[in-house]
């Protein structure tokens, strides 16, 4: 094949390789396991440098999803519950699985109730942002429970930021007309 792309037809090796030295540029196998085998006359360098860019490309697109931990207590007081639970809800937005731990110590490992409720509150808290992708179970002197992002609801506060950010009126302060702001009634507030 010659550098558009055209089929030269079937060449033997010396001559493919004086074809691709007139046009200055190198005689690449593509198909090796072709009978014949399938060789294009193109500038090797730039096509390897063009595969290098596209694989970059396609890494840059890929997310990684990280998994970050929160640890609680049985004993844990609302204040440090609500700041732990405002973290978790910010790793969750940000598209990173959350690892809950209840960690007992002592005699607490018997009330396994008390670990239940917390993650259960973490649970109704996170509900919107995450759902629960693995149930609270006991695990040696901790309890975990998995949360994931829930896509739906990252993609409806993306929306719903992007709608906030645009600008709402005409340009010269003035509401724009038509807008739930102007005083003739419409569709959606009459």
């Amino acid at each position: 094949m010659d550098p558009e792309g055209k089929q030269l037809g079937i060449k033997p090796l010396p001559e493919a390789l004086a074809i691709a030295r007139q046009a200055d540029l190198d005689l690449v196998e593509v198909a090796p396991l072709a009978n014949p085998p399938v060789c294009r006359i193109m500038d090797y360098g730039k096509f390897k440098f063009d595969a290098a860019q596209r694989a970059k490309e396609s890494r840059r697109k890929t997310t990684t999803v990280g998994i970050k931990e929160m640890k609680y207590r049985p004993k844990i007081g609302p204040g440090d519950f609500e700041t732990k639970t405002r973290q978790v809800l910010k790793f969750l937005n940000e598209g990173h699985k959350v690892k809950v731990t209840i960690m007992f110590r002592g005699r607490e490992v018997f009330h396994p109730e008390l670990g239940k409720k917390i993650l259960d509150r973490v649970a109704e808290q996170v509900d919107g942002s995450g759902r629960v992708e693995t149930e609270g179970r006991l695990d040696g002197r901790n309890m975990v429970m998995v949360l994931a992002p829930d896509k739906r609801a990252r993609q409806s506060a993306a929306a719903r930021a992007e709608h906030e950010h645009a600008p709402a009126g005409n340009g010269t302060g003035q509401p724009a007309a038509g807008s739930p702001t102007d005083s003739a009634p419409t569709e959606e507030n009459a």
